[in-house]
């Protein structure tokens, strides 16, 4: 299914570590034959707790080519969580790296490091061992202190996506990649990595770059000469303001997903880059990251706007709970990527997967040429007496403010209407009040939509895929505020 013979060259840029394909190649042999040491085989699960370097590759493709299911965690999660994982993927080791900060003491299981000892390369197959019906990867999405909620993909729907990712990029442009995304979810690993990698590209990896690596961006990028990058919303907020655009303009196309774009920052990123082939993308590990997208140089940058379908197709569940090709209501989705389920939980997979379709949970609307707009989670939506508010749609309102640097809309019990809007900002101006900002969204939106009570934070809390969780953003600042 996967070609070995067509993997790209890997390069860590902090570690200014180059791996040829054949390096690559033989760095996958070693880690291949200490797996069969272990005795893993097919349909066995890995963690691999460590990523975003070369390394993490070799053990990946290693266990790959056993057939092996690969389980890729966040590195920096606690003992706990490690051990919520382990419990219940049951693997046959997990994999570490000499720098992983991951507590393992204790776990009943082998742990390994495939690097240590003497390297005994493995006879390699020509393709990896991944049959279409074979579980290949399981990300967790939520649920590691908890009930653990991991998306299973098999083979075919990696295959598929990859494919469909190739076609809408192409290889000329995927040539020169930067991956400045984690590699235990779908946006860094699928979109970022391993889409370039299988299409013998060049991939350079600096993840998690942070305020001091993402000031060195233009330089990275010129210095190797990117072609195509894929990031988030978070990253080219602080990019756009602080760093210098590249002296030359190398990149041809960049994908922007993982959280909404306003059509400002979109515009932004477009002026910064020099390339009005900036990509809005609709992405969803359930379906293999990226599902949809569409290029500023197709359209006019607008909030929400998340294109077509890259593969497959949509509809949206109208008020009548029947599926229509146009309209407006929660987004549905038939695509061959899509996952096998949620690993051992049945009521989660059902929940979510009817005949083939997966429903999203976002609420949007299709028009008759196909083209998608996100208006925001069903989940998230804040029942103002009986006013529906979106509050991903006040969130881009409040960030086209030039105090505002991010927002971030949630509701909280009012025991008069049921739920009053909040919301938790960082100022980019520290001389602006709330009161002004108030009166600003009032000549803007409805007054339902206004936000009544206002927190200011030095920093929004995110996710390490540069993601804000509401729930957590909303619980921090109520308990500050009692």
């Amino acid at each position: 299914m996967f070609t070995l013979a067509s993997l790209g060259q890997i390069t860590d840029v902090r570690r200014g570590l180059v791996w040829s394909p054949d390096e690559l190649r033989y760095q996958i042999a070693c880690s291949r034959g200490r797996l069969e040491a272990l005795g893993i085989a097919r349909h066995d699960r890995v963690v691999i707790a460590h990523g975003g370097t070369p390394e993490f590759f070799a053990d990946l493709f290693a266990a790959w080519s056993l057939g092996a299911c690969c389980v890729c965690i966040n590195a920096s999660l606690t003992r706990g969580e490690l051990a919520t994982v382990v419990d219940f993927v049951a693997p046959g080791a997990v994999l570490v790296a000499q720098d992983t900060a991951i507590p393992t003491e204790g776990l009943q299981l082998p742990v390994v490091d495939t690097r240590e000892g003497a390297a005994v390369a493995a006879d390699m197959p020509a393709s990896l061992s991944l049959a279409a019906a074979d579980p290949a990867l399981i990300l967790f999405t939520s649920g590691t202190t908890g009930n653990p909620k991991g998306v299973v993909h098999t083979g075919g729907s990696l295959a598929a996506r990859l494919q469909h990712n190739r076609q809408h990029i192409t290889d000329a442009v995927l040539a020169r990649t930067l991956c400045l995304l984690p590699s235990h979810f779908g946006h860094g690993l699928i979109g970022n990595c391993l889409t370039p990698l299988l299409a013998s590209a060049r991939l350079y990896l600096f993840p998690v770059p942070g305020i001091q690596g993402t000031a060195q961006l233009g330089d990275i990028l010129v210095d190797n000469r990117i072609s195509f990058m894929s990031s988030v919303p978070a990253l080219w907020k602080i990019a756009t303001r602080i760093v210098k655009p590249p002296t030359e303009q190398t990149l041809q196309q960049i994908n922007i997903g993982s959280a909404p774009l306003s059509a400002e920052l979109w515009k932004a990123v477009i002026d910064w880059s020099g390339t009005a082939n900036v990509n809005n993308m609709y992405g969803i590990t359930e379906t293999a990251n990226w599902a949809a997208g569409i290029s500023g140089r197709d359209c006019e940058p607008e909030d929400g706007l998340v294109g077509f379908m890259w593969g497959g197709e949509a509809a949206v569940l109208d008020a009548d709970n029947h599926l229509q090709i146009s309209g407006e209501g929660e987004l549905v989705l038939r695509t061959p990527s899509l996952m096998a389920g949620y690993y051992q939980r049945d009521d989660l997979t059902q929940a979510v997967l009817r005949d083939g379709w997966y429903y999203t949970g976002d609420r949007g609307s299709i028009d008759a040429s196909g083209c998608m707009r996100l208006q925001g989670r069903l989940k998230s939506e804040i029942n103002r007496a009986g006013t529906k508010v979106l509050p991903e749609e006040v969130d881009l309102l409040l960030e086209r403010h030039v105090a505002i640097a991010e927002a971030c809309t949630f509701g909280v019990p009012d025991p008069v209407n049921g739920e009053m809007v909040a919301v938790a900002i960082r100022l980019a101006d520290t001389g602006v009040a709330t009161a002004e900002l108030k009166q600003w969204c009032a000549e803007r939106i409805r007054m339902d939509c206004v936000p009544e009570k206002w927190f200011v934070l030095p920093e929004i809390p995110k996710t390490d895929r540069g993601k804000i969780n509401r729930d957590r953003v909303r619980d921090a600042c109520l308990n500050e505020e009692t």
